[in-house]
């Protein structure tokens, strides 16, 4: 794998959705627990999927994965600090706006 270039393959997948008055979730589970890391892609193959209110569903459908480059992971590590650093500038005391 070079700097700049990523890696792209195919897996098996499980998608799990349900929208209950209890739960609200969609989770995607891949094959063989391949692990996912900053800056990778994932695109579930299929037709969406519609989920009426109080069902829950599970379906088994392809997968890419693309991984990112070296450069990627680390601009998105550093990128996701700053993104995060936007969140301690929110305050809760009652006299400030």
């Amino acid at each position: 794998m070079s700097l700049f270039s990523s890696e792209t393959f195919d897996t098996g997948c499980q998608i799990e959705i349900e929208q209950s008055p209890d739960h609200f979730h969609a989770h995607v589970r891949l094959d063989g627990d391949i692990p996912i890391y900053p800056g990778d892609k994932v695109l579930v193959h299929g037709e969406p999927i519609m989920v009426s209110f109080g069902e829950k569903v599970a379906y088994d459908r392809t997968a890419t994965v693309e991984r990112a480059g070296p450069l990627k992971q680390l601009w998105t590590k550093i990128a996701g600090h700053f993104e995060m650093a936007e969140l301690y500038e929110v305050s809760f005391n009652p006299g400030r706006l």
